[in-house]
């Protein structure tokens, strides 16, 4: 079975991005080849990574990577989907090949000021906002993913 390939991408792949990617990983990830990038370097968000060992997900191998490090290795997707504001997601490069672009946005974490607990509040919501959209994708009867077929999200 030949994989579909999904890129997830924010500004600067330090939170949603990351979380998207692993939870279709969690979800999917024997049926998706799944990866995230920003639209410029970052760093992952520490408190990503402690928001989602909550849920039983280890991110803290993950590193934050670009869109353009994807382009510059030839890497090609069936899908990449954007989870930025829409303003920002105009700015994501056109992948070669066959690629359906998606947008789904969210806040962004890295982006809250506050004290770490409101950061921690926050970011849950953001996580929990995402978890809810696999969540939806999975319960979907028809195994509908944003207007496309992915039969193995029924």
């Amino acid at each position: 079975m030949i994989k579909k390939r999904v890129l997830f991408v924010c500004i600067h792949n330090s939170a949603r991005s990351q979380m998207a990617e692993a939870f279709l990983r969690k979800f999917a990830g024997e049926q998706y080849d799944v990866e995230s990038a920003g639209l410029e370097s970052g760093k992952l968000n520490p408190v990503a990574i402690q928001v989602m060992e909550e849920e039983g997900i280890d991110m803290s191998a993950h590193y934050a990577k670009t869109t353009a490090e994807m382009l510059k290795q030839g890497k090609t997707y069936n899908y990449v989907i954007t989870v930025c504001d829409p303003k920002a997601a105009e700015s994501c490069p056109i992948f070669p090949g066959i690629t359906r672009r998606l947008h789904w946005s969210f806040p962004d974490p890295s982006a809250f000021q506050g004290t770490q607990e409101e950061k921690l509040n926050f970011t849950r919501k953001v996580r929990e906002q995402i978890k809810k959209r696999f969540c939806n994708l999975l319960s979907n009867p028809e195994g509908v993913f944003d207007g496309l077929w992915f039969p193995s999200l029924r």
